[in-house]
């Protein structure tokens, strides 16, 4: 695997344990181990967080991994 996209699944935990770069989509309101205003995880380096800014906005943090992906390269 060189890389993942997740949601608070165990795919979030594999990529996170062997270091590969996640873009990890979180709901409006997530669990308490994803602390609120940030973008990174202190347990996951390479992890990227992205939450949803309304309640069910699925679409719109969809459309920023996308973008987050193609600016990475």
């Amino acid at each position: 695997m060189d890389a993942g996209v997740s949601v608070d699944i165990s795919v979030t935990h594999l990529a996170g344990a062997v270091n590969k770069p996640l873009p990890f989509l979180l709901p409006f309101t997530p669990d308490w181990r994803w602390i609120l205003e940030r973008s990174d995880a202190p347990w996951y380096p390479r992890a990227t967080l992205y939450r949803q800014t309304v309640p069910a906005d699925l679409p719109s943090v969809i459309a920023r991994v996308r973008a987050g992906l193609a600016a990475s390269g």
